[in-house]
């Protein structure tokens, strides 16, 4: 289905030629004055106007014209309003412009120029659309600052949902990168502990020899360097969660105190024989095989079994594939405005490279690969190459898909260099002005 436009203008003659003139690319709607404009703005909600300012009851005054561009732009802020002007009234346009318009052109209007307007407006109409759309997306489908429409991360949602509302341990399994501590502190927001503390800690980033004092605490000349007597990990955690990360690289002396202590509920620092009371979530993750590591005699078989009353399997990005451009917009967004970068978009390329990578590094690739694109990226459409996925680049398919990547980079260097000018770019690639018009449309770049 073509896109609709609204041509608004009191004379009919016009109107006819312009909707034969039109009529192959867009399904033409027709008004000649304001109040039939908004009318059919409200019924049909094109997304482009074309509208002429010398509208009845007073075609010699500007007045009605711009009336109706403020009616159209209430009822729509997003909507393109292209003003159609005389020569002598360019003052007139560009007061328009700053009411909101997005562009004019001036009378007679050429045939060439008018459908070029057109497709970038159309484009850009629908690229801000859609930014609209993911912007409600993503505030719809957040859970615990996660996201994910796909089947593994619903089901992953599911399962913190119902083993919130316990206090039982949980078990997190799942490659690096892949979201394990954002859904531990998911667990830890959706339970009754929630307004307690969650304390983390990476038992695989301690050395060994202290990561008994770190977890369990420690009394005043327990050890050489024990000056005071200091709180450990788990006794911080007092009313909140533990997560316990990379749980696999605990050695097995100290796994058999970490028993004792979700066994009994209660703890004895390093060098002290008190008992310490201590009521507290456990949630516990690894990217380890553990079962091989109970085979091996490196894990217990008795605290996996405590650690893990429930599982959860935290799925791969590769496996989450209708979740990836929705991930990738949203560190777009989070980065560009930390720097202060504005309308920045992936181009097709870059959406296809996103989604055919294999992202092994997951979530934390995916997102520092989109970070680096945003502080890099030199103009407004972030492309394949600046996302440096050269796993993708070096294996994009076709001869067409080449072709067309070295096309795109050629056209959007010379555009920067010549801040959009069409004439000056067309002479730098040796082709005419039509000739890069058309490449333009074809690969869906804008002049900016």
């Amino acid at each position: 289905m073509n896109p609709k436009l609204l041509i608004v203008d009191d004379d009919e003659e016009i109107r006819t030629q312009m909707k034969w003139a039109l009529v192959n690319d867009y399904e033409i709607l027709v008004a000649e004055n304001r109040v039939r404009s908004v009318e059919i703005f409200q019924a049909e909600h094109p997304a482009v106007v074309l509208l002429d300012l010398g509208l009845p009851p007073q075609p010699a005054n500007p007045e009605e014209g711009l009336a109706a561009l403020s009616d159209l732009l209430t009822l729509d802020r997003l909507a393109k309003i292209i003003i159609i002007t005389g020569q002598g009234e360019k003052d007139v346009a560009l007061r328009a412009i700053g009411a909101g318009a997005y562009d004019f052109l001036c009378k007679p209007v050429d045939a060439e120029e008018l459908k070029f307007l057109l497709k970038r407006c159309f484009h850009v109409a629908q690229l801000e659309r859609e930014y609209r759309e993911m912007q409600q997306l993503l505030q719809g489908d957040s859970f615990e600052g996660m996201l994910g429409t796909s089947r593994p991360m619903q089901a992953v949602f599911e399962a913190i949902r119902k083993v919130a509302a316990s206090n039982a341990p949980v078990l997190i399994l799942g490659e690096s990168g892949t979201g394990k501590e954002m859904t531990a502190r998911a667990i830890h927001q959706r339970s009754s502990c929630k307004d307690g503390p969650f304390v983390a800690i990476n038992c695989s980033a301690i050395p060994e020899t202290l990561l008994e004092s770190e977890l369990f605490g420690h009394e005043k000349g327990s050890f050489t360097g024990a000056h005071a007597q200091r709180k450990g990990r788990i006794e911080t955690a007092d009313g909140g969660t533990l997560f316990l990360d990379e749980i696999g690289e605990i050695p097995l002396p100290l796994q058999v105190k970490l028993l004792r202590f979700l066994q009994e509920q209660c703890i004895q620092r390093v060098g002290g024989r008190q008992d310490i009371p201590i009521e507290t979530r456990v949630v516990a993750a690894t990217n380890a095989d553990l079962k091989k590591g109970m085979a091996a005699g490196t894990f217990r078989e008795d605290l996996f079994y405590r650690l893990s009353v429930v599982q959860i399997m935290m799925p791969p990005l590769r496996e989450r594939e209708n979740d990836i451009c929705m991930l990738a917009q949203s560190f777009l967004q989070r980065f560009a405005a930390q720097i202060k970068k504005t309308g920045l978009t992936f181009d097709k390329t870059a959406v296809r490279a996103l989604s055919s990578h294999s992202w092994p590094g997951n979530v934390r690739e995916l997102e520092n690969c989109v970070r680096r694109a945003v502080i890099m990226a030199e103009g407004k459409r972030l492309t394949v190459q600046d996302l440096e996925l050269t796993s993708v680049t070096g294996n994009m398919g076709t001869l067409k898909d080449a072709r067309e990547a070295v096309e795109r980079e050629m056209i959007g260097r010379a555009l920067r260099k010549y801040s959009g000018r069409i004439t000056n770019a067309a002479t730098e690639l040796g082709i005419s002005r039509p000739t890069l018009y058309e490449l333009m449309e074809k690969l869906g770049i804008s002049r900016e």
